[in-house]
């Protein structure tokens, strides 16, 4: 394959992002070739893997195809791998590691595939140039990855390396932090959009605000990171890539034409929320509070005092609370999730509400019926989004499950 041919891409994502990861992908001009339970197909070359890695905000990895193979065993996949030109990609006093995802019977562990494949790697570079590149397990360099379902195996290039979530800023995670693809998610999920409010109570290590925060402003989430697998292999242009970052920089906002406000009771949270803020480059954009999330200050939705820009949509106040045990509440956490459907009946009317929790048990004492319930995956958590229209003057409805 000539290095500048186009490809499938597969970006990969948890369950139930996809529809999310989808959006994005088209915004960014990308066709959409496929749609799969953990990810989106699309096609392009390897200098738009760049693009990607850059803009996109709810993917975890780009994962560039290099060839597809029909295997029964695992010297096929040895013969197989031997034939792709590596010495195209992988720099000879380099470093490469194989990661692979394995589901068939051919082999029945994952760890032999990586051997036979990274065997495979270097067998070939050496015979070319009498000496190979060094690997092991490390992904902050090139990487390869080998997905085996049955008798089809896919050889990708993984171009991010690390997983897209770690943007690069969040160097003090204090308690349970949600992952940054899953927060930007749920914002985007969310009716929220820049020119109004958004409001995110027990904030934790910032990162619903601090992507509300690079959203509203359109800075790339790439643009905090330094390092990504693409910059380890021999197609990589670095004057393209520089390029790319300076025009996304150019598109980034001079100031944020809305209010974010963070707040927790706890003030090393808000330490740490402050730090990794300032880390994204979004911290004169986040007001923080240390306070109860019932004494949260919220900006008037008539007036929007707290900023120059008119209102464009309804403001937002989102909260992720804990959840406790996934099948049991008890009787602090259901005390806790009572006084958040107290605030937002007694303070938030005018706002849309939402709770993301995994614990729908607790919810039920929020004493608000959910207008939507949008399914999401924390880890292996069966999540959901709850939103709330928090109308002036509305009555108590039945709460979720009643």
């Amino acid at each position: 394959m000539e290095i500048t041919a186009k490809n499938r891409i597969l970006v990969t994502c948890p369950k139930r992002m996809t529809p999310h990861l989808r959006l994005e992908i088209e915004a960014l001009g990308f066709p959409i070739v496929e749609e799969v339970p953990t990810g989106v197909v699309t096609e392009g070359t390897l200098a738009d893997t760049m693009t990607l890695n850059l803009h996109l905000r709810t993917g975890h990895r780009v994962l560039f195809q290099l060839r597809k193979f029909y295997l029964r065993s695992s010297d096929d996949l040895f013969k197989s791998v031997s034939t792709i030109p590596w010495e195209d990609y992988i720099p000879v006093d380099g470093y490469f590691s194989v990661v692979s995802s394995v589901e068939t019977d051919a082999i029945n562990n994952s760890m032999f595939a990586n051997v036979k494949c990274k065997d495979a790697i270097v067998d070939r570079m050496r015979n070319k140039f009498g000496r190979r590149p060094d690997s092991g397990s490390e992904t902050d360099k090139a990487v390869v990855f080998l997905y085996w379902n049955d008798l089809q195996c896919y050889i990708y290039l993984d171009t991010s390396g690390e997983p897209l979530s770690k943007r690069g800023y969040r160097t003090m995670p204090w308690k349970a932090p949600m992952r940054e693809t899953l927060a930007a998610a749920t914002i985007l999920a969310s009716k929220w959009a820049a020119g109004s409010a958004f409001i995110n109570p027990m904030c934790g290590a910032g990162t619903l605000a601090i992507e509300a925060a690079l959203i509203g402003l359109n800075k790339a989430a790439g643009l905090t990171r330094t390092n990504f697998a693409f910059m380890h292999l021999l197609t990589y242009d670095a004057e393209a890539w520089k390029a790319l970052r300076n025009k996304a920089q150019e598109a980034v906002l001079p100031k944020l034409a809305t209010t974010i406000i963070a707040t927790d009771n706890n003030r090393e949270a808000i330490n740490a929320a402050r730090h990794n803020a300032k880390a994204a480059g979004v911290e004169h954009c986040i007001r923080f509070e240390v306070c109860d999330f019932a004494e949260t200050p919220l900006p008037d939705v008539a007036t929007n005092e707290d900023t120059d820009s008119p209102v464009t949509s309804y403001p937002v106040v989102m909260l992720n609370p804990e959840y406790g045990e996934r099948m049991n509440t008890d009787d602090d956490l259901e005390a806790t999730y009572k006084r958040i459907g107290d605030f937002f009946k007694q303070r938030c009317k005018g706002y849309t509400g939402y709770i993301f929790t995994g614990n729908l048990e607790a919810a039920k004492r929020i004493g608000l019926r959910a207008k939507r319930r949008i399914e999401f995956y924390n880890s292996d958590i069966d999540c959901r989004l709850l939103e709330y229209d928090l109308y002036e003057g509305s009555k108590r409805l039945p709460a979720l499950g009643e």
